[in-house]
């Protein structure tokens, strides 16, 4: 029989929270915990409060779900473990956790645990673990967004149901077939906002031309890692086309394809791999940090913290050798990322 779970001292539980929190901004956190506080989450409040004094020496974006101050004084005071199933490394809106089918899983901040939506009904109501999301965010700033729900979430939480699938995705070459006027401007505002500002301005830049079939997925890298890039002009054709799909895939399509699906791009010859291991989903090894974060009947924007390398420079004795059709796009080499659910290495300069 497997030991029960040791209580965690107060003191040494905020102090791990500290360690595990330590990439999010200070002013963020200390604002989560102002807006908590306002809304009547003291006891959440309390904790992320506790962080904004930390060393931060990165940054990241989270999802947080909470129970209200009432279920932390029923339940006495939560282990490590169970915090952490609360925090998902992926950043949700609203509208996307709507959008994902029952059975759905979400990655969790707690080792090999994961969520799974649950919701059976009602259009405008979300559950995960059979725990309902109380509407709205209570904190939306971008790099975290908070959400109120129930009760907590059960650990040892499993279902028997078949998770929901979607008819088989077989290629990337859809196309919308609507009358009306295009605009790129809520998209650029929204990026803006949520810190992908590059890939804003990238946008009038070199989307005119599409408009003739505007049915499109962008996969937005961060700030922090395309600020290198957005001064060499050149580059920007590769850079740019080899993040957009000629076709809407949201994340509810994403997460029903078949692992492995390759996907072309708007860069001739580069595609998209689409893997999934138990909760984490990838593009080309890059885990996709804000699903969903922009969503229209045309146009479904992902930000991911990577840039989708190009591949390495073909050897020319090498591809002599080499019995394959010679188009150095067909087989993409991935670097290895171990386990680790976020990227935050800048890309290296040799991609271009």
């Amino acid at each position: 029989m497997a030991a029960k779970p040791r209580m965690i001292p107060t003191a040494v539980l905020m102090l791990a929270i500290l360690a595990f929190s330590s990439a999010l901004p200070p002013e963020t956190i200390s604002n989560a915990a102002e807006t908590l506080s306002e809304s009547g989450y003291n006891a959440m409040s309390l904790t992320l409060d506790l962080l904004s004094s930390s060393l931060l020496y990165n940054t990241t974006s989270a999802t947080i779900f909470t129970p209200p101050d009432s279920i932390f004084t029923d339940f006495g005071q939560p282990t490590l473990s169970l915090l952490q199933l609360h925090i998902s490394p992926l950043v949700f809106s609203f509208p996307g956790l709507l959008s994902l089918l029952p059975g759905t899983k979400i990655p969790t901040m707690s080792a090999d645990k994961y969520l799974t939506i649950t919701t059976t009904s009602s259009p405008d109501q979300v559950s995960l673990n059979n725990v309902k999301v109380v509407g709205s965010p209570i904190f939306d700033d971008g790099l975290l967004i908070i959400f109120g729900i129930e009760n907590f979430f059960d650990p040892n939480f499993t279902t028997s149901g078949t998770p929901a699938q979607l008819s088989s995705f077989n290629d990337c070459e859809t196309s919308y077939s609507g009358d009306k006027t295009f605009s790129f401007h809520d998209a650029g505002n929204v990026l803006i906002s949520r810190g992908y500002s590059v890939m804003a301005s990238f946008l009038n830049l070199q989307l005119i031309g599409f408009l003739s079939q505007p049915s499109l997925t962008l996969f937005a890298p961060a700030d922090e890692v395309m600020v290198d890039y957005s001064s060499r002009f050149p580059d920007y054709p590769s850079l740019f086309l080899r993040h957009v799909l000629p076709c809407k895939i949201s994340l509810k399509d994403l997460v029903n394809i078949d692992n492995g699906t390759n996907l072309n791009t708007y860069l001739n010859g580069f595609r998209i791999n689409v893997t999934i291991s138990g909760a984490a989903l990838k593009v080309n090894e890059v885990p996709i940090a804000f699903p969903d974060m922009y969503y229209s009947d045309w146009l479904v924007i992902h930000g991911v913290p990577a840039l989708l390398s190009l591949p390495e420079p073909v050897d020319a004795d090498a591809e002599a050798d080499d019995d394959s059709d010679g188009d150095t796009f067909d087989t993409i080499p991935f670097p290895d990322s171990g386990n680790e659910p976020t990227v935050t290495a800048a890309p290296s300069r040799t991609e271009f």
